[in-house]
């Protein structure tokens, strides 16, 4: 079985510090979280950005400045920036980021209700907008896919050309508007993909471990971190995002499965330019 790879989304674009104070909002909190996660054996860093005071934000300034100060931190990790934004934003206004060229960048596949009246809106046009941006700057695409009507969008737009291999996807389960994150539902999406595509499970709120447990055993890997959860065990607020790295980490032990170093994932994934 391959090495786990294990992804931390640091902060998101929701999430604040009255959920749990370890939201990092500045700089120096974000690369702080990014370090605490990286020494516990993260090799992604899932990057949102923010104001100082905690608004979100997809200024390509902003990005670069927490960008770099991650890297002085982590030299060698692998920074996937956020391309879904936040509610509300337009196309180019999400993908500013992008200008700085990094390694990784998330694509979503579909639209979905997040509850009340706030809708994430992804059409097949923005689908294919955001797809053809990535794949022109050679920006390794995550293909983030919060139920099955994603993963069909995608298979479509592969045949016709628009997204190009190779596929990586992200489970993203227990979201409102999604599935659920039931060990049902994430069958039902690994058993959806190709045989040669790697996949990654994000599970929110109290499916967080569970999915993760069930990711290392079926071989696919993990995305952890206070964007999608903010409690280490029932009740119990998260520390860092380390303390939910190292959680999983010790999961993959106890299921004799290794942890992929940075350079271990970009092999995995055939990110290697």
């Amino acid at each position: 079985m391959q090495k786990l790879i294990i992804t931390c989304a640091i902060s998101g674009a929701e999430v604040t510090k009255e959920h749990n104070p370890a939201v990092p909002y500045t700089v120096e909190e974000m690369s702080e979280q990014a370090a605490l996660a990286y020494q516990e054996g993260a090799s992604i860093i899932h990057l949102h950005a923010r104001l100082d005071d905690g608004t979100p934000t997809q200024s390509a300034d902003r990005f670069r400045e927490i960008m770099e100060a991650i890297k002085k931190r982590c030299p060698d990790v692998i920074i996937q920036v956020s391309t879904g934004g936040a509610v509300g934003m337009s196309r180019d206004e999400r993908l500013q980021p992008i200008v700085l060229n990094p390694e990784m960048a998330t694509l979503d596949c579909g639209t979905l209700n997040f509850g009340g009246d706030e809708i994430f809106i992804n059409t097949e046009n923005d689908i294919i907008y955001f797809a053809e941006a990535l794949q022109s700057r050679n920006i390794y695409k995550e293909l983030e896919c919060f139920e099955k009507g994603h993963i069909d969008s995608v298979l479509r737009l592969v045949k016709k050309g628009h997204i190009l291999p190779p596929l990586h996807f992200s489970f993203v389960l227990g979201v409102n508007g999604g599935m659920s994150g039931e060990e049902r539902d994430f069958l039902f999406l690994k058993d959806s993909i190709p045989s040669n595509a790697t996949f990654s499970v994000a599970g929110i709120g109290r499916f967080e471990f569970p999915l993760a447990e069930l990711s290392i055993l079926h071989g696919g890997h993990v995305r952890v971190g206070l964007e999608d959860n903010i409690f280490i065990e029932k009740g119990v607020p998260a520390a860092s995002n380390g303390e939910l790295v190292a959680k999983v980490v010790k999961m993959a032990k106890q299921a004799n499965r290794e942890i992929a170093s940075p350079a271990e994932a970009r092999k995995i994934l055939g990110m290697e330019k």
